[in-house]
């Protein structure tokens, strides 16, 4: 069998679109709880030994959790580089937005208990609450403004070039999606916050759920009923090879009211995706507030699985669509790389993957267990 040869262009393109996917949906469920995490900091723990229970709740995986982050985009840059060039150049600043206030974590879990002093702790407190707020919004905004199309447009040439600016991405349906962004994952992070922690934060952060998945299923319905009515973008019949070499400006694409809903009249049971991110949340809201915190965790994971399909379901197969030149929009057909590197690519990923599935869920296995207000004064010198 010809191994470069084993799956036809077509087929690396879906393959690709799931992989990708599933590496973003890995960045959300795992460096997304301790973003939650972060975000809650400033309001379910009131003393100091209370806010370092908290920060030992995910002291010892927020650094491995990153790194799905990195996986992501590198995963983009290769499979999909004319998205990475595109995304990364248009939303540079609200990139770096996000790459400033993500280094306050690692200075902040590091920096923090290494002086006995009051203000100094509480700021350091305050820098992780926004290393962790505003990526979360940030990358809710940046999924917003992607679904009503990014002004963007390519030459002869194929060189991008973005017309926007850092200010028109905060548009009133991009903060929308920031803000469900946050509450999902302040949500998410409650629940594992909840199994890692007893007495009174574990109290405080139970109070916190039912609020923070109500603002989440309400503001996700608000955005379901505005992306109805929202002008979507239809790759116009026959001018788009699945099997094809990649050619954004080979198709014609079209604007039409309610053009993201058409994936879920096509295939119907793609209804369940957004369906489980209602029925994920309430489920984990009602088994954390039951005690049962692990399963809860595992639901709530599906839903904000089910909340990122939602997007991608709809958008299928635009991955970035373009508001100022429609046939200049990226799709899953038309902005891969070549046959041969996603061939040698899947071959990677389906070998390094499991290693790092397994190596994450063996970590978590070993340092399972409640944080406590002993183990905190026990590790003194080497807890966060």
């Amino acid at each position: 069998m010809d191994i470069i040869n084993l799956f036809d262009y077509a087929t690396l393109k879906w393959i690709w679109w799931l992989f990708i996917g599933a590496l973003l949906i890995g960045f959300a469920i795992m460096d997304g709880h301790d973003m939650g995490i972060g975000t809650l900091l400033p309001f379910v723990a009131k003393t100091d030994e209370e806010r370092r229970i908290v920060i030992n709740s995910v002291g010892v995986h927020w650094e491995g959790n990153q790194t799905w982050l990195i996986t992501g985009a590198g995963a983009i840059f290769a499979a999909w580089p004319m998205v990475y060039a595109t995304a990364f150049s248009g939303f540079y600043w609200a990139m770096l937005a996000v790459l400033w206030a993500m280094f306050f974590r690692p200075v902040g879990f590091k920096y923090r208990s290494m002086i006995q002093n009051e203000t100094w702790r509480k700021t350091w407190d305050w820098c992780l609450f926004i290393g962790s707020f505003v990526p979360a919004l940030l990358f809710g905004v940046a999924l917003g403004n992607v679904i009503q199309g990014v002004p963007f447009h390519f030459d002869d040439t194929m060189r991008s070039f973005y017309t926007g600016s850092f200010w028109a991405l905060l548009n009133p349906f991009a903060l929308l999606c920031g803000a469900v962004s946050v509450a999902m994952l302040v949500f998410h992070g409650g629940v594992y916050l909840m199994h890692r922690t007893e007495g009174i934060v574990y109290a405080r952060t139970r109070k916190t759920l039912i609020y923070s998945a109500l603002i989440t299923l309400a503001l996700f319905s608000i955005g379901g009923v505005w992306v109805a009515g929202m002008e979507g973008f239809v790759v116009v019949a026959g001018t788009l090879d699945p099997g094809g070499l990649p050619n954004p400006l080979g198709k014609e694409v079209v604007q039409q009211a309610g053009a993201w809903l058409l994936n879920y009249q096509h295939w119907p049971l793609t209804m369940l995706v957004p369906v489980l991110a209602y029925i994920g949340m309430l489920a984990a809201l009602v088994l954390a507030r039951a005690g049962k915190t692990l399963l809860a965790f595992v639901c709530s994971a599906v839903s904000v699985a089910a909340v990122i399909g939602t997007f991608a379901v709809s958008m299928f197969p635009f991955i970035l669509p373009s508001s100022s030149d429609f046939r200049s929009s990226l799709t899953v057909w038309d902005a891969t790389s070549s046959h041969l590197t996603l061939t040698v690519m899947f071959f990677a990923i389906i070998l390094i993957m499991p290693v790092v599935v397994a190596y994450t869920g063996w970590a978590f296995n070993v340092m399972r267990g409640k944080v406590t207000a002993e183990y905190v004064r026990e590790n003194d010198h080497s807890a966060y």
